[in-house]
């Protein structure tokens, strides 16, 4: 009796093994959930109570600097276009070629400021692959990475992919853009400088390793 007993309790030892590694398996986050939580982290729950939000795009490159600003009035989805002496308001929902052209710019510079939000306003344009552990690109840390492609359809950029690299806050600290999801990064860089308003955590630096260049919004202010 002890020794029916005794393999007894390990055959209930070996069956929970094997339940826990399904059980563990099951639980593991699909890259969408991966997204989510990187939305998330960045303050995504926030979002729906802001009203309106300005900034300013710049690009120092060596000697060189570029500027444009922004107000986004998010509810009526109206915005204008401020560079140099010349400003455009326009209707998102409604545009002409002058402002189809001039919204090229918003939804890139926009990027750039709330890429981590996109995941969820794109999440039905792309698809999505995650990896636990992986060699961030400039720091060499180890990160984890989610990867958006694109659908090649729609859009100013379509088939385009995006590597995001984080840590276990889920906040970004690196990301690759890769023009037709080619292999080769078209341009890789940081995201730093963050700042933490209305529940918002936005990065505003993105610099490249070994070039003299900053791409960086500043003048940010939120309405809600």
């Amino acid at each position: 009796m002890k020794g029916n007993h005794i393999f007894f309790s390990l055959l209930l030892v070996v069956v929970g093994c094997k339940t826990d590694k399904k059980e563990e398996k099951a639980k593991a986050p699909t890259a969408q959930e991966i997204a989510q939580n990187i939305a998330e982290a960045h303050g995504y729950a926030s979002w729906k109570k802001v009203k309106e939000i300005a900034f300013t795009f710049n690009v120092d490159r060596d000697s060189t600097h570029f500027e444009r600003s922004w107000i986004w009035e998010t509810k009526s989805n109206r915005v204008t276009h401020i560079s140099g002496g010349d400003t455009l308001t326009y209707d998102r929902k409604a545009m002409d070629s002058l402002a189809y052209k001039t919204n090229a710019g918003f939804i890139n510079d926009r990027y750039w400021l709330l890429a981590p939000f996109n995941l969820m306003w794109d999440k039905d344009n792309y698809t999505a692959t995650y990896e636990a552990v992986t060699e961030a690109p400039i720091s060499k840390s180890t990160l984890q990475k989610l990867t958006i492609v694109y659908n090649s359809e729609g859009g100013y950029t379509p088939g385009d992919a995006y590597d995001f690299y984080f840590g276990e806050d889920y906040l970004l600290q690196e990301w690759v853009f890769r023009k037709g999801n080619q292999q080769e990064p078209s341009m890789t860089t940081t995201w730093e400088n963050y700042m933490d308003t209305l529940g918002l955590k936005l990065g505003r630096d993105h610099k490249k390793a070994d070039e003299v260049f900053n791409l960086y919004l500043d003048k940010v202010t939120i309405t809600k």
